[in-house]
């Protein structure tokens, strides 16, 4: 699986995933620390890389563009997580989105639940 990690969450998130087999790079990795949402979203979508991020502001983008990629993994947790325990958290869900993943969605990862959203967003 190959992910763009959002400045929201830890650079050593992508360290973390990429130990466990996957191909994941940090936004400052890439040139795009500070980097606007949109230029973001359009860097994930030409790699194409499914956008980890604690930002909700994906969705609203996603919503106007009316775009099927790239899929977004929200992660809205209660309270933070240290990288290994989000990145295990990551790992232990990934088979049950995998699909919704590789469909186009916004995948919402919340204390006691997940939600899906297929993309595109249409109202």
């Amino acid at each position: 699986m190959k992910f763009l990690v959002d400045e929201y969450l830890s650079p050593n998130l992508a360290d973390a995933l990429n130990r466990a087999g996957h191909d994941a790079v940090h936004v400052g990795d890439v040139g795009l620390r500070s980097a606007d949402d949109q230029s973001v979203l359009e860097h994930a979508r030409s790699q194409p890389r499914t956008i980890l991020s604690a930002d909700t502001d994906f969705g609203s983008l996603l919503a106007a563009s009316r775009e099927a990629t790239p899929s977004v993994i929200l992660v809205r947790l209660s309270s933070p997580r240290r990288t290994s325990g989000l990145s295990a958290l990551l790992q232990h869900q990934l088979p049950d989105i995998l699909d919704a993943i590789s469909a186009g969605s916004i995948i919402v990862i919340e204390d006691s639940r997940i939600r899906v959203r297929p993309l595109p967003l249409l109202s």
